[in-house]
C-alpha cells in the first residue's frame, strides 16, 4: 500500500510540474484559446481508421520495448531503469504500473513535450524541424541520465537515438493522423511503458 501511496503522490507531482510551463506560457501568450485544446488535450478527429492507428501503437510499443530493453541489458549493461522498481514483484505491482504508465510518465510527457513543445515548435519551424527538434529534446531527457552515469558517449547517443524515434513517430501520429490532439501518442507512450513494467515485474 506505501509503495502505491508513493507512486500516486510522485506521479500527482510530476504532473503539476510538466503542466506548470505549459500552462504559464498559454496564461502569457494565449488566454483566448481553451488551455486544453491549445495543449491538444481533446478528441482526435482521425484520418486513417481506428484499427490501423491500434496497429501501428501495437506494432511500434512491442517492437521498442524489445529494442530497447535489448540494448539496456545485452549491449549496455544498464541494470538500473525507470521500471526497475517493478522488477520481479510480479502482477501485484499492476495498479503502481498502470499509474506510472498513464499518468507519471505518459500523461505528464505528452503534455510536455508533444502537447507543448512539439506544437510551438512547429508553429515556428513547420513540421519536420519542429518535430525533429522536440524528438531530439525527448530522446535527451531519457539518454543524458544514463550518459552521466556511464560516464559514456556511446550509452548516451544509443539512449538517446531510440527515444528519439519514438518521440518523432508521436509527434507524426498526432500531428498529422489526429488533427493535433496528444490522445494518440499518449496512448502509444501509456502502452510502451505498461508493457515495460510487465517486463520488468515477470522478470522477463
Amino acid at each position: 500500500m506505501n509503495d502505491l501511496i508513493s507512486i500516486v503522490v510522485s506521479s500527482v507531482i510530476q504532473l503539476v510540474v510538466f503542466l506548470l510551463i505549459p500552462f504559464i506560457w498559454w496564461a502569457v501568450t494565449a488566454r483566448k484559446t481553451s488551455f486544453f485544446q491549445w495543449i491538444g488535450l481533446k478528441k482526435p478527429k482521425l484520418n486513417i481508421s481506428l484499427a490501423k492507428l491500434m496497429t501501428i501503437i501495437f506494432t511500434v510499443s512491442i517492437l521498442y520495448i524489445f529494442a530497447m530493453g535489448y540494448i539496456a541489458n545485452n549491449l549496455l549493461g544498464l541494470g538500473q531503469t525507470a521500471t526497475s522498481q517493478f522488477s520481479g514483484k510480479g502482477l501485484t505491482v499492476l495498479p503502481q504500473i498502470l499509474i506510472f504508465a498513464i499518468f507519471q510518465t505518459g500523461l505528464s510527457e505528452e503534455i510536455l513535450f508533444r502537447g507543448f513543445l512539439c506544437k510551438r515548435l512547429i508553429g515556428k519551424f513547420g513540421f519536420t524541424l519542429g518535430n525533429t527538434i522536440q524528438a531530439v529534446c525527448f530522446g535527451l531527457i531519457h539518454g543524458i541520465p544514463f550518459g552521466l552515469v556511464t560516464q559514456s558517449i556511446f550509452v548516451l547517443i544509443l539512449v538517446t537515438i531510440f527515444p528519439a524515434i519514438m518521440g518523432y513517430t508521436q509527434g507524426w501520429l498526432n500531428e498529422k493522423h489526429g488533427d493535433g490532439s496528444i490522445i494518440p501518442s499518449w496512448i502509444l507512450h501509456s502502452l510502451m511503458n505498461i508493457l515495460s513494467g510487465l517486463t520488468a515485474a515477470l522478470s522477463l
